[in-house]
């Protein structure tokens, strides 16, 4: 049956009416955050909140005046030995090598010298002379006590008697002279480690002090004539020397016997001690700086020559607002952090940061303490901001 076109239309007007009455749903908004002015609002569901870690600003004792310079170890210039040979010799034996450790007297190497068998042979002549010149001596007196006798008895001129007194003196005196001989004999036999009478000896050259071979440069069997120049450098190292280079602008904050902190490449987490110990009297015209060497103790061996740190000098302190380093960042040429105002909230400032002091760096203004700044996360909301 072919239905009326008049019901077919009222059927579309009796539906119109339906979709008309259908509300439009609201727009999403896929937006992480709000931005109003200086302030930005993370919403409570978002992930952005979990990336940020918020810490409080806080006041702390910093120095106001301090000296920063970089330093090196070096050993102690007055616990240093540059052994040199003695005599002219060969090496006949080398008893340490490098590294090892010594103690006062223990022998180094020894060296076969013609100048040993001289040494020997001179003491030898010495104890002769002195064994002569005291012959000599006991024959003068002898003269002179009978000459004497004579002359009392009318028996000798008077010209006889002061000759014989003469030669007693004359004597002694070379009776002195050869002592003093001898002496020197002796000890140039003790300073080459000889002992009188012998024959063939070694020169034995021994340790001047207690420390390490720093430095070795001969082997045995090679021949050495030069006297000059040292064949072998011990060294102290129970304390060392840390030396830098002070600025001029800061040396008047440096005195003797003052203490500086000491920190080390190879030991970061370390804070060592060390007493001044010279302050040079001139000035470095190329760098401007002034040498200060300081002394530090070093029993357990952990410091050695060479190594590399800086030195620090506190002049006074002052209490100071801090923020973890982290919080500052750089926006277009300010420094500038984000404050926590709420729940999700934050606030961006503009502040004037100073310099760092290890983990925190200083904010003389912009913030104040107990309030909490974003340490973890303020370039993401720097960010977010310039995307609003």
């Amino acid at each position: 049956m072919t239905r009326s076109p008049f019901v077919i239309c009222v059927g579309l007007l009796l539906a119109l009416p339906a979709a008309g009455c259908r509300r439009a749903e609201p727009a999403q908004d896929d937006s992480p955050a709000v931005v109003t002015g200086n302030s930005i609002k993370v919403a409570p569901d978002s992930p952005i909140l979990k990336q940020l870690q918020c810490e409080r600003a806080t006041v702390v004792d910093l120095p106001t005046d301090e000296i920063v310079a970089p330093g090196k170890i070096e050993a102690n210039p007055n616990r240093v030995s540059r052994v040199a040979a003695p005599v002219a010799g060969r090496v006949a034996s080398v008893a340490v090598k490098v590294g090892d450790a010594v103690r006062v007297g223990q022998p180094l190497f020894t060296l076969d010298s013609p100048d040993a068998d001289s040494a020997v042979s001179s003491e030898r002549q010495a104890q002769a002379a002195l064994v002569q010149a005291q012959a000599i001596l006991d024959k003068a007196r002898a003269d002179s006590e009978r000459t004497t006798d004579l002359f009392e008895h009318d028996a000798a001129a008077k010209k006889d008697k002061l000759a014989a007194d003469n030669a007693v003196t004359q004597a002694d005196a070379g009776l002195s002279q050869a002592g003093a001989a001898l002496e020197q004999a002796q000890r140039r036999l003790g300073v080459l480690g000889l002992t009188p009478g012998g024959s063939k000896q070694r020169v034995t050259v021994r340790s001047p002090l207690a420390g390490k071979v720093l430095d070795l440069t001969i082997v045995p069997g090679e021949y050495r004539n030069d006297t000059s120049t040292p064949v072998m450098t011990i060294a102290d190292l129970q304390t060392v020397w840390v030396s830098s280079q002070v600025p001029e602008t800061s040396i008047r904050f440096i005195q003797p016997r003052e203490l500086l902190q000491v920190r080390l490449a190879a030991y970061p987490a370390d804070v060592f001690e060390a007493r001044v110990e010279r302050i040079a009297d001139t000035l470095d015209p190329q760098t401007r700086t002034v040498k200060v060497q300081a002394e530090l103790t070093n029993a357990s061996g952990r410091l050695r020559p060479e190594m590399y740190g800086t030195i620090r000098h506190v002049e006074s302190m002052a209490k100071t607002t801090v923020v973890p380093v982290g919080a500052v960042i750089d926006d277009n040429g300010q420094s500038v952090l984000f404050v926590q105002t709420g729940q999700g909230q934050f606030e961006r400032r503009v502040v004037q940061a100073g310099r760092k002091a290890d983990a925190v760096i200083r904010i003389a203004s912009g913030v104040k303490a107990g309030e909490a700044v974003v340490v973890d996360g303020a370039v993401l909301l720097s960010a977010l901001m310039r995307k609003g």
